[in-house]
């Protein structure tokens, strides 16, 4: 008797959260005045485009799992985001998540993924600067670029694609209120860029190590409004002390600083920070600066390593939330 082995269709995954890239206008010639989050991902996916070929013989799985204006982006989404990221990343037949989004806050959605789910799969997360609706719509492109970043063998963890070009969840920050290539990897540059359904990789992306899973339990269960509070907090110039003392009377668990050049803090902030570790509360530093890690230690604060405020914000409230379970 004959025995036939038939291999199982892989899939690929995109979760829908909303954004520039499922919003709409008035008119086809509105590229600005529009309402975010307005199409579902599934009527996005079937109208895309080579849909077939970024597929790359992978079956089509959609969901949508929020719909809103990344400008409001909150923790009780960024956690349900977690779970179905780990539901479906769990999946055997699964090969890859993406995961559309608005642009406003996707370098913090992407870091937050990153740190809590360490995902050897790749999850590549896209998005537009211009409505679903627009004559000029970036999205499509976008979303097909995407999924053929997510059939790549060497793609893994948490990648930002825009304007064909694929980012590290780390250092994508957005640096343009409005141009289509609205995005930057900083001094460490991208991870490479897409043409013509061709990757071009110029650093391939490196598969995190093997998570134990803590972390990401601890996120997926915990009530949101038990994780520790972290704020940022500016350094510029006439600075005073009043945010800092505010967020301290107001229980605050943590804060960044996003200090002036390499780290250098206004004299009225730095005391008030000072004040505020002396009351329990956890200190970071980072740098306002769009480019470059902060050299050197002169700072009573440990730096976190590169990470932008925002970045650092996610990290410290995530170090802060696994303390507690200790």
């Amino acid at each position: 008797m004959q025995v036939v082995f038939v291999k199982k269709i892989q899939k690929v995954v995109v979760l829908g959260t909303g954004g520039t890239i499922a919003g709409t206008a008035a008119n086809a010639s509105e590229q600005v005045a529009y309402t975010a989050a307005q199409v579902g991902v599934a009527q996005l996916t079937a109208a895309l485009p080579g849909l077939d070929a970024a597929l790359a013989g992978r079956q089509l799985v959609v969901e949508q799992v929020a719909q809103l204006d990344s400008k409001d982006m909150d923790h009780a989404t960024w956690q349900l985001l977690a779970r179905r990221c780990a539901h479906w990343l769990a999946q055997a037949d699964v090969d890859a998540l993406v995961i559309t989004h608005g642009t406003d806050t996707i370098e913090e959605t992407a870091w937050f993924l990153q740190a809590v789910l360490q995902p050897s799969k790749p999850v590549v997360m896209v998005c537009a600067m211009r409505p679903a609706s627009s004559n000029e719509a970036d999205g499509p492109q976008n979303l097909h670029d995407a999924l053929v970043v997510s059939a790549q063998p060497l793609a893994a963890g948490v990648s930002v694609v825009c304007a064909g070009v694929i980012h590290n969840a780390r250092h994508v920050q957005k640096v343009h209120p409005y141009r289509l290539d609205a995005f930057s990897s900083g001094d460490a540059g991208p991870l490479g860029w897409i043409q013509a359904d061709q990757v071009r990789w110029l650093s391939a992306p490196q598969a995190a190590p093997v998570s134990t899973g803590t972390l990401a339990e601890q996120v997926t269960r915990t009530a949101v409004n038990q994780w520790p509070v972290v704020e940022v907090v500016l350094s510029h110039a006439g600075a005073s002390r009043r945010p800092v003392d505010a967020l301290v009377q107001a229980g605050v668990a943590g804060l960044v600083v996003a200090a002036s050049g390499n780290g250098t803090v206004h004299h009225e902030v730095q005391a008030a920070l000072l004040d505020a570790q002396r009351r329990g509360v956890h200190v970071r530093r980072s740098t306002r600066c769009q480019e470059g890690p902060m050299v050197g230690n002169s700072s009573p604060w440990p730096d976190m390593d590169g990470l932008s405020p925002l970045k650092a914000r996610i990290s410290l409230m995530l170090e802060l939330l696994a303390e507690s379970e200790v």
